[in-house]
Formats: C-alpha cells, sequence, structure tokens
C-alpha cells in the first residue's frame, strides 16, 4: 500500500489510522470516509460520527460530487462513480463491497 497523501483532509473517527481505518472498520480495503453534510467533514464510519458529533450524520446526495475520499491516495469521487467500482479509480486500492450496505446512512436520493 502506497503511503497516505500528505496533503489529504482529516478523516475524524475513533483511532483513525493514516488511511481512514477506524476501530470499527480496519481491514485493508476499509479505506474510504465519508463527507457529513451538516459538518462537512470526512469521517471513517457512521459509528465514529455518532461516538464523537454533537449531530446526526447529514446524508448528501447520491447525485453530488465529492462525497466519497479514498483514504489511500486522497482522491475524492461522488457516490455515483463509487458504486460502479470495488476499487479506487485513481490509486487501484480495494475498497470493501459491504460498505454499500450502508448506502442509505450517508446518501439520500
Amino acid at each position: 500500500m502506497a503511503p497516505a497523501p500528505s496533503p489529504r483532509p482529516a478523516i475524524h473517527g475513533v483511532d483513525v489510522d493514516p488511511y481512514g481505518r477506524c476501530c470499527h472498520y480496519r481491514s485493508s480495503v476499509d479505506v474510504i470516509a465519508n463527507r457529513c453534510a451538516t459538518c462537512n467533514a470526512w469521517w471513517a464510519c457512521y459509528q465514529c460520527h455518532e461516538q464523537c458529533a454533537d449531530h446526526p450524520f447529514g446524508t448528501v446526495s447520491v447525485d453530488a460530487d465529492n462525497t466519497i475520499l479514498c483514504g489511500v491516495c486522497g482522491i475524492t469521487m461522488g457516490y455515483v462513480l463509487y458504486a460502479r467500482t470495488h476499487s479506487c479509480p485513481h490509486c487501484g486500492h480495494g475498497f470493501n463491497p459491504g460498505c454499500a450496505l450502508h448506502k442509505e446512512l450517508y446518501f439520500h436520493t
């Protein structure tokens, strides 16, 4: 795995490593962060947001751009692009396919 980019935005959460993995999701493919529409911060997962933030996670439209961050290379993408692939379109690092089960926690139509 390549080093995490230095100018990458901060990924918030509990015990977050340089690639955005947290205490709740720590496999080699748990490397995406989602942007909360309420605080505009990047979060490792919804559970981290629930533990650390003082507001509910603000979902973003599935059509919005720059709502998902690759923790390996730092590129951002929208849900439409993310949903079409199982790996980062920039660096090729694999994403956790199980994240699709949490779509409704992060996105709305």
